[in-house]
């Protein structure tokens, strides 16, 4: 059976491969990576929101990536948290985005993504503890 100090380091390991990545897209092709995803053109100063979103992304692929190996401490605890708070955004903004923008199948797999992503989180922070007795 996997510990929830293991389960929370596995989803920050994939949390920061993930999120480094989209970050990475999204500051060196922003229109690319938005139009693959939403079906929609960056306007005006959407390839600068996009790559400050990217910047962010990176910024939390990195902290998912150096709490993934103490995920129990307060500081991976508070990365984890902060990881779960954008992921909630992500699936609820992605899914309201979803009907109205032509984006289909990559928009509505990218908010699933996050959904389950954010599923893992609050049962790795917030579900039953292990219970370790001295025998």
């Amino acid at each position: 059976h996997i510990t929830t100090s293991v389960l929370l380091g596995r989803i920050l390991t994939a949390g920061a491969v993930l999120e480094a990545a989209v970050g990475l897209g999204l500051l060196l092709a922003p229109s690319a990576l938005v139009e693959f995803l939403l079906r929609a053109p960056l306007d005006g100063a959407g390839p600068i929101v996009a790559r400050l979103g990217g910047g962010g992304l990176l910024a939390l692929g990195i902290a998912c990536w150096f709490a993934r190996l103490t995920p129990s401490t307060t500081a991976g605890l508070g990365v984890a948290r902060a990881f779960l708070a954008y992921n909630v955004v992500a699936c609820g903004v992605l899914i309201r985005a979803y009907p109205p923008l032509p984006g289909g199948v990559a928009a509505l797999g990218a908010a699933i993504l996050h959904g389950l992503l954010a599923i893992a989180l609050l049962a790795a922070l917030f579900g039953p503890r292990e219970v370790h007795t001295n025998r």
